[in-house]
């Protein structure tokens, strides 16, 4: 699965032809003021951001910085009232309707806070959505969907309905969902809010994994301890940025998850001995 979306992301950004990766976001002077009543809301005041294929970066701020807003026109699901934003070097802010649901549908895979799964359907089934709406045969959609779901970990889990999963088993449906359709970029807004710290670790370790494959990833959190698993941390106040570097030393979610494990390991084998 994670050979197919390597050799498509390659498809998408061109061959390299230099040290630098294909730019995957290009963001320039955007601003998006909304109008309510007779007050105008400046909830971006001209950002410009490039990320380029490979990057995993997490978006950070306070409530109302404007980090949504930014998240919101990386998923094509609103548009700048001013500025360029190109997805692959093509210029989606100045798309049709039509043009930004094949955009959304070809290139982008969403992971949210609150997993959106279909209640009535399958795990394969919600995993197979997205590929549904792109045209595709029912036998690739349900290989395709079974492989992402062995990927992260849930090829038992097939025919389960999301309240036959835990909460970390829903978002690790959610995560295959957004990859089935090889997006050249994966947003997930808040994908650890509903979880609690081990299951947080857990769906961290997946998305570190699918990012050392080459997976191109854009987290948005207020959280500095999930932000600290990135590589790159964009720091959003009051409709600007006001931090961009790189984290030197992103926390292991792998380790993380070992650590947690040992003083298990360590109980057992300690009631072993005493029985």
């Amino acid at each position: 699965m994670m050979d197919t979306l390597a050799s498509a992301s390659n498809r998408a950004g061109g061959a390299e032809t230099s040290a630098q990766p294909p730019i995957v976001v290009d963001a320039r002077n955007l601003t998006k003021t909304y109008h309510l009543g007779q007050t105008s809301v400046h909830a971006l005041r001209g950002v410009t951001l490039t990320i380029h294929r490979g990057e995993f970066v997490a978006i950070m701020g306070p409530s109302g910085s404007g980090k949504s807003t930014f998240m919101n026109l990386l998923g094509c699901l609103d548009r700048p009232t001013a500025g360029e934003y190109r997805l692959m070097g093509a210029l989606v802010s100045r798309m049709k309707p039509d043009q930004l649901a094949d955009i959304r549908s070809q290139r982008l895979g969403f992971i949210f806070q609150g997993f959106n799964l279909l209640a009535r359907a399958s795990a394969l089934k919600n995993v197979q959505l997205p590929m549904a709406y792109a045209g595709l045969s029912n036998e690739t959609q349900r290989r395709r969907a079974r492989k992402a779901l062995e990927l992260v970990g849930l090829g038992d889990r097939l025919d389960h309905r999301p309240a036959q999963l835990s909460g970390g088993q829903q978002q690790r449906v959610a995560i295959a969902r957004a990859l089935v359709n090889n997006p050249a970029l994966i947003l997930a807004d808040e994908p650890t809010g509903n979880l609690d710290s081990r299951t947080s670790v857990e769906i961290m370790a997946i998305l570190q994994d699918l990012n050392r494959r080459g997976v191109t990833i854009v987290l948005v959190t207020h959280e500095a301890d999930i932000a600290a698993y990135a590589r790159r941390q964009v720091a959003f106040r009051d409709g600007l940025i006001v931090r961009d570097e790189p984290v030197a030393q992103p926390r292991s979610a792998a380790d993380e998850l070992r650590a947690f494990r040992q003083p298990q390991s360590a109980s057992l084998s300690q009631e072993g001995a005493a029985s």
